[in-house]
């Protein structure tokens, strides 16, 4: 299994514009990506209906805000700084990342087909 899996939704628009820039500045290539509409997730026993980006790094699972934090962190440089926003509790964090997510269609729309990577990005798990 691979080490550090981004598991995103595949028809939201907020989602897909946020792994074309991870995929940007992931210099490393650490990261590899699926849809949570994907096979790899049935790997991870995730409960059904879940509606949270889901990173998967080294056997542990991470949700929500917490996701996005460790996502960020595992990239080099300035991304280090990321860690101040552990100082807001976690539920808060959540909570408006629930909001985000509940909206994230209406506010920035959906995509009919999820990107297709070219030979050269090959990070995309099914």
């Amino acid at each position: 299994m691979n080490n550090k899996v981004i598991v995103f939704d595949e028809v939201c628009l907020l989602c897909n514009s946020m792994v074309q820039l991870l995929i940007k500045w992931d210099t490393k290539k650490i990261f590899r990506y699926t849809t949570i509409q994907g096979e790899f997730i049935k790997q991870l026993n995730i409960e059904e209906g879940i509606d949270s980006i889901i990173f998967y790094d080294e056997g542990k699972i991470y949700y929500k805000s917490t996701a996005v934090l460790k996502i960020v962190r595992s990239l080099d440089g300035i991304w280090i700084l990321s860690n101040i926003f552990y100082l807001i509790p976690r539920v808060v964090r959540d909570t408006l990342y629930d909001i985000v997510a509940k909206y994230r269609y209406k506010i920035f729309g959906t995509m009919e087909h999820c990107h297709i990577p070219s030979r050269e990005e090959a990070l995309f798990l099914e």
